[in-house]
Parts: structure tokens; sequence; C-alpha cells
């Protein structure tokens, strides 16, 4: 005979009682179902209860947080850093907000003086740069402390631009007409760029529009070489925080443009050289890198002319005068370039009383700021036309002012881009 275990014959009344109601269970399915029910329900530890609301709390309080610091938040008009206005509060309307103008608006409104924007703006430009892209925004960032542009896209009005420019050839009668392109940094530059980046198709840009102006009797400044060649003699023709050449590279196309135009240009021996600091230029600020170093700018300058010179900028029915070439004014503000000429205005005339007889017309875009200056050791007249601001025909003004050479100036992506040309015929 086997002999149970005590352990088990001395079953609590509480252990028989459990074991009565399990089978009594398997004899009720839905009691069976019931029971498995409130058995699967969590265990809620009292303990620490309160603390599984805490990242919600968070969550919340940050939110908060961030549409109190927004609201509070000084709103600035202008952004030092990226150099431009910032969006104002749109104005509300019952039409402006049918019509989703005002959501448009207000969501650029937000994004422009979100709190620390600068600060998001750099940690998403190096965060883009440390997950494998080489830039930002459109912003190659490269050796030696260069932002470069990436290459303007393939579908572009180069091709619209050089026919526009001959049709303006024909309005202009027997007046003769050159076109000079600068090229891009990441052509001449092209040592300085990431490893992996776009092609930049200058070559073909300038061979062909060369060639089709060359048809219609136009003749080209082709820059090129001597930039290739410059460059790798050390010159720094380009800034390396801004899309502009410097006041070396636009010496440099001064002097090629005299020797198209059978002029001699002022020797760089006869300028006085004047050196700033703390330049940062357009890719600076476009791009969000904020830990790139700053360039200099520079102020070549004739000391000779300092009773002779007069410049007249005249913007619709308002104009004001200077008797200086370089406004140095705007060396103690965030965009220094405008100290050439005073940046961009639909019409900057400057004349010379101690320089030959002769008006040059300039059909331009910010290239020609720090190169107008050097034409003008060689004009009477320099007439600079930006066909963004200027609405008039320009083949009557250059007829008017008895131009004895028009001359088209333009970066190569600026002419690629530009859709204001188009008007100048």
């Amino acid at each position: 005979m086997k002999h149970t275990p005590q352990s088990i014959q001395n079953k609590t009344d509480y252990e028989q009682t459990r074991i009565f109601r399990r089978e009594t269970e398997r004899k009720d399915p839905m009691e069976l179902s019931a029971r498995i029910y409130r058995e699967s329900e969590p265990v809620v530890n009292t303990q620490s209860g309160k603390l599984r609301f805490a990242p919600a709390a968070l969550f919340v309080a940050f939110i908060f947080g961030l549409a109190i610091w927004f609201i509070f938040n000084p709103k600035l008009d202008y952004s030092s850093s990226e150099k431009r206005y910032l969006q104002k509060f749109p104005e509300v309307s019952l039409s402006s907000v049918a019509s989703g103008e005002f959501g448009t608006e207000f969501e650029s409104y937000f994004a422009d003086h979100f709190p620390a924007r600068n600060l998001w703006v750099g940690f998403n430009a190096y965060y883009a740069l440390g997950t494998g892209n080489n830039g930002a925004a459109g912003v190659y960032n490269c050796s030696d402390g260069y932002l470069i542009n990436k290459p303007v896209s393939v579908k572009n009005n180069v091709d619209k631009n050089v026919s526009a420019v001959i049709d303006f050839k024909q309005n202009l009668g027997k007046i003769p007409v050159t076109v000079m392109l600068a090229p891009s940094t990441g052509y001449v530059a092209s040592d300085k760029l990431p490893v992996i980046h776009d092609r930049y198709n200058d070559d073909r840009y300038i061979n062909n529009a060369k060639s089709d102006l060359a048809e219609s009797g136009i003749s080209f400044v082709d820059l090129r070489d001597s930039f290739k060649e410059a460059y790798e003699n050390g010159e720094q023709l380009y800034y390396r925080t801004d899309h502009h050449w410097t006041t070396a590279g636009a010496y440099l196309g001064y002097t090629k443009l005299c020797a198209a135009l059978g002029k001699k240009p002022i020797a760089k021996t006869d300028l006085n050289v004047e050196i700033y600091p703390n330049f940062y230029g357009t890719t600076y600020s476009t791009s969000g890198f904020w830990l790139t170093g700053p360039d200099e700018i520079q102020v070549w300058s004739n000391p000779k002319n300092t009773t002779n010179i007069k410049v007249k900028i005249t913007d619709g029915t308002e104009t004001k005068t200077s008797d200086s070439l370089y406004f140095y004014s705007h060396l103690s503000e965030d965009d220094k370039y405008p100290v050439f000429l005073d940046g961009n205005h639909a019409i900057t005339e400057i004349t010379n009383s101690k320089a030959p007889e002769g008006t040059i017309l300039l059909v331009k875009d910010s290239f020609s700021h720090s190169l107008a200056p050097f034409l003008a050791e060689n004009y009477r007249k320099v007439i600079l036309v930006d066909m963004r601001y200027y609405k008039l025909s320009v083949s009557d003004l250059a007829k008017s002012e008895k131009a004895e050479r028009v001359v088209v100036l333009y970066g190569i992506d600026n002419f690629a881009t530009d859709t204001d040309l188009v008007w100048v015929s």
C-alpha cells in the first residue's frame, strides 16, 4: 500500500476549497472566461503609479513652454545671420482665412520667429552634414572653409537669355555688344568641393552661349582659362562665404574686359588696398553652417579720385548722389558687399571728370558692383542697369546716352537662373 506524503494529506481547508472551485469552473465555461479575464488584468504597482505619468507631463510642459516662449519672445524684423527680413504677422481677414492665405503666411511667420531659430537652423545643417549629406540648403560644405553653391539645374534659362541678348543687339542698331560671364566658384575652385558633388556645367553653357552670340556679331570675353590659372597660382578669386568674386577676381575680369575693348587697365600698383575683416556672405547665411570662419573684404581705390568722381543712384523717381564709389557705412552692417556702389539699384551712373571721353552701359547683376569702379578709370560715364528693377527700354537709354559700348555682365549662375533679362530687348 502506497503512503501519501503527509504534506498532501494535510491540505488546508483553503486548498481543498480551491480544488473544489477549479473542478466547478470546469463545468461552467462562462465563469472560467470571467476568471481568466480578471487574472489577465495588469498589476499596478501603487508605489510607482504616479511616475508613469511623468513622460506625458514633461511633453505637455515642453509644448506649453515653447508656446509661452514663442508668445513672449521678441519678434525681430531682420535676421542678421540669414541677412533677410523676416515674415511679419499676417493680416487677419475673412477672405485671407477662407482662401488659406492667412494659414500659409502664419506658417512662415511661425517658422521665422520660432524660439532659438538660429540654433535649430545650425543644428539641422550640421545634422545633415553628419548623416552623409555634403551640405545644406543648396550649399556644399567644402575644404578650407569654403561654402560653395551647388550647380544650377540643367533646366535653366541660358538659351532663353542668350536669345534675349541677340534680340537686344538688333534693337541697338550700330552700338556694339559684348558679353562677359563670370564662371561659378565650384567650376574654378573644384579642388575645394567634397568628393561627391553634382557636375558643374560651365563649359557647356559658356561654349554654347559663345557660339550663338558670335553668329549674331556679339563679342564674348571668356574668363575660364585666366581664372583657373590665377586660382592655381594662389589667387583668391571668390569669397569663401559668398557667391561673388572677390575684388581680386573683379580686377582680373576688368583687365580681360579692357583687353577685349582695346583699353589700358589701371595698374594694381596705382590702387590703394584697404582690408576689412569679418565678412559673412550669402552662402554662409543660406547654409546655416554658423561655425564657418569669416572672410575679409577688400576695397581697391584710386587715391587720385578724390574730387572728380560723382555717383548718381536712381530708383523710380528717387535719386541720391555721392562723391565716392565706395559706401563705407555698409562695412559696419551685417551685409558688407554693398560697400561697392551701395548695392542693387535700378540705375547707377558713375562719372569721372578726369577720365577719357566715352560712355559704357552695363546690363548687369551684382558681380558688376566691384568691377564698375575700375571701368570709371577708362570711361567718362559708366551706367549700370539692373533688369530686376529697371522696367523701361534699355536700348532707348543706350541710344539717348550715346553709349559707345554695351556690356552684358553676369555671373554664370545668375545668367542661368535670371528671369528678368528677357525684357532687355
